[in-house]
């Protein structure tokens, strides 16, 4: 049976001009003119009898028409691409491309992928550490983890890791106090960034452990939590820091806690997926080894040993 559809390059015009609402940012990730884009989008709308865009104000906007075409499209083109990757190259099939936080991936992932290794000897990783995954844009991503509240309702969010704060810092620091005897006013405090702004754990910390009187706008101030955490160790300063992300050097006394105060923060570590994606025998089996290393995990990688 023939079907009646509208010309492909009609359809993939739509679709970049709806993701971006500008003509001119989806002629260029299309390779096209902006004029191109402009007529085939007009060419479908004449087709549909349709309009797809609200073009007044110079800005471009979705219809009730685009929005209901819009989420068609990108989900049967994400098909097309996934089975004609499949296809194309079946190395693939034994590739699993994942986007991971940059501190997670150094200080809770790589150490552990040699048992991932031994596990599942034929299953190869491609890893990147972008600070925005693009997951409904890269086709070639077969997953990610994310860092946040899990605040995502176009894909689908397992929780892995609850974050917990301790405040820590090298041992000469403490210069033989204890905890509760260090003066923090004394020392440098170090920050960890997200979008220029703090995020606010040394003040949730802080409450939690009873203590006033203390500066929080100074000290240090780092755009991802390895920095912090590698400043601690050289004795800079003094950090909030994910207990999960320096069991490491809690156990090889590289860091110590000031207080026996933790703190549940307010984001987590999350394994995201796309909506309606066939996972693949790849990614359920990196799921089940996450689940496994976070619920039972080996002797010596506990992150409160």
């Amino acid at each position: 049976m023939q079907r009646a559809l509208p010309p492909l390059n009609a359809l993939k015009a739509f679709e970049a001009a709806a993701q971006c609402l500008s003509f001119t940012q989806a002629a260029a990730r299309l390779c096209v003119t902006q004029s191109a884009v402009s007529r085939q989008v007009k060419l479908l709308e004449e087709q549909l009898g349709v309009v797809l865009f609200d073009r007044r104000g110079g800005q471009l906007k979705l219809t009730a028409a685009g929005h209901q075409l819009l989420p068609v499209l990108r989900q049967s083109f994400d098909r097309i691409a996934w089975t004609v990757g499949g296809l194309a190259d079946q190395q693939t099939l034994s590739r699993l491309s994942l986007n991971v936080p940059p501190t997670f991936a150094s200080r809770w992932l790589v150490p552990r992928l040699g048992r991932l290794k031994a596990l599942h000897p034929s299953l190869e990783l491609s890893i990147t550490t972008r600070f925005e995954d693009e997951l409904l844009e890269r086709n070639e991503l077969d997953g990610a983890i994310r860092f946040g509240a899990g605040e995502w309702s176009d894909i689908d969010a397992e929780l892995l890791l609850q974050e917990t704060h301790v405040a820590v810092c090298a041992p000469h620091l403490l210069e033989g106090r204890r905890g509760s005897e260090v003066d923090l006013t004394r020392h440098t405090l170090l920050h960890v960034l997200r979008d220029d702004n703090r995020f606010h754990t040394w003040e949730h910390w802080l409450q939690a452990a009873g203590i006033d009187g203390v500066e929080t706008s100074g000290g240090m101030a780092f755009d991802v939590l390895e920095l912090a955490i590698q400043a601690a160790i050289n004795g800079v300063g003094v950090t909030v820091a994910d207990r999960h992300m320096i069991g490491r050097e809690l156990r090889r006394g590289d860091l110590v806690q000031l207080l026996d105060v933790e703190v549940t923060g307010h984001q987590s570590y999350w394994l995201v997926t796309r909506h309606e994606q066939q996972e693949s025998t790849n990614m359920a089996l990196f799921r089940r080894w996450l689940r496994q290393e976070i619920h039972d995990p080996p002797s010596g990688f506990s992150d409160h040993d």
